[in-house]
């Protein structure tokens, strides 16, 4: 008797276990990042899936935004991985970049009509 209602807990406790895990949120989404310049002058995104970095002027006042994608190595010496340009035309501009697990990244945009930048928090995959 005890064996059996034994069993039967076990069993529905992974029953239980296993709707948590099928129903838990993707982690995928959650390492999408974006910033953000002040007065609605532009954005940089990072979408985790593809690995792409996309870029928006989105104020028309005849400047530019230029995002820049920044890499530390384990060593902590600091470089530009790449660089997205976007003004002067319709929709956004985007680049890929495979951001991996053995160096930090950090994500900086500027308005190109002067003025200081924005930078997001080091990250990796």
């Amino acid at each position: 008797m005890f064996k059996s209602t034994f069993s039967r807990l076990a069993l529905a406790g992974a029953g239980a276990a296993a709707m948590v895990v099928t129903l838990a949120p993707s982690a995928q989404a959650v390492s999408d990042k974006t910033i953000t310049l002040p007065q609605g002058r532009g954005y940089m995104k990072f979408i985790d899936d593809g690995d792409v970095f996309k870029v928006c002027d989105t104020k028309a006042d005849g400047h530019g935004v230029t995002g820049t994608l920044w890499v530390r190595n384990i060593g902590g010496v600091t470089s530009v991985a790449t660089t997205v340009d976007d003004g002067g035309n319709s929709g956004c501009d985007k680049k890929g970049y495979n951001v991996g697990q053995l160096a930090s990244y950090r994500m900086e945009l500027c308005w190109n009509g002067g003025g200081g930048c924005v930078f997001s928090e080091w990250f990796n995959e």
